[in-house]
C-alpha cells in the first residue's frame, strides 16, 4: 500500500506587511476617478446645463443615498461576502422611522436613532444565520429582503404612505451650510485626508514597503483637496454644501479609517484573502463578518431615512420598491465599479464614493440629454458586468502569479 503526500495549498499571507502589500497594490479606483473626469467632459460638451451649480448640487445629492448604501456594502464584500437586503432594510427603516415620527410623536433624533439601530439589528441578524448555519449569504440575504418587503408593506397605514412635510424630518436633507462655516468643513476634511494619509505612510515604512511622502500623501491629497474645492466653489452660487454632501462626507472618512487603519479593518481583508487561514492565525471571523453586515444594515438604514427626508415621505416604493431592484442594482454596482472586489479582499472604501458618483453621473447626464430612463438602466448594468469582468480579470492573474 503506497501513500501520497498531498501538499496543500499555501494559504495568502496573513502578516500586516503581506496584507499591507495586498491593500496597498489596489489602485483600481484611479482608473474609475479617470473614467468620471471623462463622463464630465463628454456631458458639459452635450448640455450646457450640466455644469451649472444647480445641476451639480441635485448630482451629488442623488448619489449620496446610493453612496451611503455602498459603503456599507464594502465592508460585507471585503470579507467574500454578499448582503442583497440592502435595499428593503434601507425601505424598512425609512418606514419605521416614519411611525415613530408621525404616529407615536417621538423626538427625530431618537426616531432616526431608532431606524439605523433596526438597520444594525437586521444584519447582524443576517450574518449571523450566515456564519453559524453555514447558508450562503447570498441566499440569506435574499429570502431577509423578501421578509423585509412583507414588514414593510404591514407597517404603513392603509393610504400606503407617510407623509414627512412640517414633521421636521425634511431638514435632514433640506439643509445648507454656507459662507466660513462651509469652508472651514472643506478645510477640516482636507487636513483630516492628510492625516490618514500620514498614517498610512507610516505603517507602510515600520514594514518595510515601498513608500514615498510625493506619491502617498501630498499628491493624493493635493487632487482630493483641489476637487472638494472646486466643489465648493461651485456649490457657492447655488445654497452652499448640501447636508446629505457633508454627512456622506463625514461617514466616508469613518470608514476608511475603519478600514484602513485599525486591527478591524486588517482582519477584514484577512478574512476576504483567505478566511481558513485567517482563522488559524486566530482572527475571530465569525465576529468579523457579523460585524461586517452589522456596519451594512446601519448604513442601508441611514440611506433610506435619508432618501425619506429627501422625497418628504415612505411609501411602498422606499428602498426602490418591493424587491428594491434599482436601489440594490446601483448600490452593489456602486462598490463594485469603485473598484471594491466581489470575490473578497482587495478594494478601497473610498471605492464607493467613485462608484455613487459614476452612477449619478451617467443618470444625471443621460436624463439632460433626455435619453430614456430605461438607457440608464442599461448602461449601470452593463457598467456592473464590465467592472465584475475586469475583477475577476485581476484575481485570475493575481492567483497564477
Amino acid at each position: 500500500m503506497s501513500t501520497h503526500s498531498v501538499n496543500p495549498p499555501q494559504p495568502v499571507s496573513l502578516s500586516r506587511r503581506g496584507l499591507r502589500e495586498r491593500l496597498g497594490s489596489e489602485l483600481s479606483f484611479v482608473p474609475v476617478a479617470l473614467g468620471l473626469v471623462a463622463l464630465f467632459v463628454f456631458f458639459a460638451a452635450e448640455s450646457d446645463v450640466f455644469l451649472t451649480s444647480r445641476n451639480l448640487n441635485n448630482l451629488l445629492v442623488q448619489a449620496t443615498v446610493t453612496g451611503i448604501i455602498a459603503l456599507g456594502l464594502v465592508f460585507v464584500l471585503l470579507v467574500g461576502e454578499i448582503d442583497l437586503s440592502v435595499a428593503a432594510t434601507s425601505g424598512i427603516a425609512s418606514v419605521l422611522m416614519a411611525k415613530l415620527v408621525v404616529d407615536a410623536d417621538l423626538p427625530i433624533p431618537l426616531a432616526v436613532l431608532s431606524g439605523v439601530l433596526s438597520g444594525v439589528a437586521i444584519g447582524a441578524a443576517s450574518g449571523r444565520w450566515i456564519t453559524l448555519i453555514g447558508v450562503p449569504s447570498f441566499v440569506v440575504t435574499l429570502g431577509v429582503g423578501l421578509v423585509l418587503n412583507g414588514i414593510q408593506l404591514l407597517l404603513l397605514p392603509n393610504t400606503g404612505r407617510y407623509n414627512l412635510l412640517n414633521t421636521g424630518v425634511e431638514r435632514l436633507a433640506a439643509t445648507y451650510v454656507s459662507g466660513l462655516a462651509a469652508w472651514l468643513l472643506v478645510l477640516s476634511g482636507i487636513v483630516a485626508i492628510a492625516c490618514l494619509r500620514l498614517a498610512d505612510l507610516r505603517d507602510r515604512k515600520a514594514e518595510g514597503l515601498p513608500t514615498s511622502l510625493l506619491g502617498s500623501v501630498v499628491t493624493p491629497t493635493a487632487l482630493i483637496g483641489g476637487a472638494m474645492i472646486a466643489i465648493l466653489l461651485f456649490l457657492e452660487g447655488q445654497r452652499g454644501l448640501p447636508m446629505p454632501v457633508i454627512l456622506f462626507a463625514l461617514l466616508l472618512g469613518v470608514m476608511a479609517y475603519l478600514a484602513g487603519q485599525t486591527r478591524f479593518g486588517l482582519h477584514l481583508y484577512a478574512i476576504g484573502a483567505n478566511a481558513e487561514a485567517a482563522r488559524r492565525a486566530g482572527i475571530k471571523v465569525e465576529r468579523i463578518k457579523i460585524a461586517a453586515f452589522a456596519i451594512a444594515g446601519g448604513m442601508a438604514a441611514f440611506g433610506g431615512i435619508l432618501a425619506a427626508s429627501r422625497i418628504l415621505g415612505v411609501s411602498v416604493s422606499s428602498g426602490g420598491g418591493v424587491g428594491g431592484g434599482a436601489l440594490l442594482l446601483e448600490s452593489i454596482a456602486a462598490a463594485v465599479i469603485g473598484g471594491v472586489s466581489l470575490f473578497g479582499g482587495r478594494g478601497r472604501v473610498v471605492g464607493a464614493l467613485f462608484g455613487a458618483l459614476i452612477i449619478a453621473t451617467v443618470s444625471n447626464g443621460l436624463n439632460l440629454m433626455g435619453v430614456a430612463n430605461e438607457a440608464r438602466l442599461i448602461v449601470t448594468g452593463l457598467l456592473l458586468i464590465v467592472a465584475v469582468s475586469i475583477d475577476r480579470g485581476i484575481e485570475k492573474a493575481a492567483s497564477h502569479g
